[in-house]
């Protein structure tokens, strides 16, 4: 038998050999394997939002998908309050690695403006992770009231005698309505803030409100059904309600103004949590499925990098400052 003998001097070669691949086949190996240990346990999704909201849309249309990516629990919690402030500043002080939060625009950009005394801090206590979908506003009035021009007549002559709803001081449903207040001039109507947009529907329907700007996956069935009129976009025309014209179309002069919802974690999240969200979350909501799920429940999917999200954040906190700053608006 013939006796395989090892030579001590080619041993330390093979040991370099070896070692020099596996450290190649670890850089090879793809991102999503590298960080592949993150989620460990259920995601929980934080929304400031009731059920049905159109951030809960979105969030649930999220969470659906990345559970079945991950193959953990992605959970939904409502914490509505603030206008979603309560549930952001949960978010903001997360310490467990695995809570996230589906913020709107007046989180990230006009809370802190309108009170200097926020809880959190939007610009430091958050890892931006992800914009996950766009949508226009309608202006929404109940059906006995005026449409297009004639409605604007009759705002204009309404002075303090009517009210309009939004989610909350400084919403861009709440701001928005203060630009229009502007373009139409000579009118003070009341606003009414409520803690999500299907409270703001209960009001168009109860006749405590006479206006709102909403979402069109809010605003647009109860179009459909004939309970309320859309008077008209805060913006140019839309795939997500093509049916209703531009508020310019009404003599209404205003720039475009959008709702959004973005992904956000704790400024302490992990890098491996971070680095498999900002892969995972853009592709995920481009996806076909996620895509039109959003798509259905009135939302334009965008699936963003966290540097365009930071972007986002920093231009729109610009203009809805401006807005504030030059209408005197005012936590009440």
């Amino acid at each position: 038998m013939r006796t395989l003998h090892t030579n001590p001097r080619t041993t330390p070669r093979r040991l370099m050999l070896a070692a020099a691949a596996a450290l190649l086949a670890t850089a090879a190996t793809p991102l999503w394997a590298q960080t592949a240990a993150w989620p460990t346990k259920p995601v929980k999704i934080m929304v400031g939002f009731p059920g049905g909201s159109t951030p809960d849309i979105a969030a649930r249309a999220l969470a659906d998908g990345l559970s079945k990516l991950w193959g953990q629990p992605v959970v939904i919690e409502n914490k509505p309050g603030a206008s979603g402030n309560v549930s952001a500043d949960a978010v903001a002080k997360a310490s467990d690695d695995h809570t996230l939060g589906v913020v709107i625009n007046g989180n990230l950009t006009s809370a802190k403006i309108l009170n200097p005394k926020l809880p959190f801090d939007p610009a430091t206590d958050f890892s931006l992770i992800s914009l996950i979908a766009t949508a226009p506003l309608v202006l929404v009035t109940p059906p006995d009231q005026p449409m297009g021009q004639a409605w604007v007549a009759a705002f204009k002559a309404s002075g303090d005698k009517l009210s309009y709803g939004s989610v909350g001081i400084g919403s861009v449903g709440h701001l928005g309505m203060e630009v229009i207040k502007a373009a139409i001039g000579n009118l003070q109507p009341v606003h009414i803030p409520y803690n999500g947009n299907p409270a703001v529907v209960t009001g168009l329907l109860g006749g405590q409100i006479q206006a709102a700007l909403m979402p069109p996956g809010v605003a647009l069935p109860q179009v459909k059904a004939g309970k309320l009129h859309a008077v008209g976009l805060a913006g140019p025309r839309s795939t997500l309600a093509p049916d209703v014209a531009p508020l310019a179309d009404a003599g209404v002069k205003m720039g475009a103004l959008e709702v959004w919802t973005a992904l956000v974690g704790p400024a302490n999240l992990s890098k491996a949590a971070m680095e498999r969200l900002a892969r995972d979350v853009p592709a995920l909501v481009r996806d076909g499925e996620t895509r039109q799920r959003l798509f259905t429940g009135g939302w334009e999917a965008q699936g963003s990098t966290p540097e365009v999200l930071a972007q986002r954040v920093k231009d729109e906190a610009r203009i809805l400052g401006d807005i504030i700053s030059a209408r005197g608006i005012k936590l009440e």
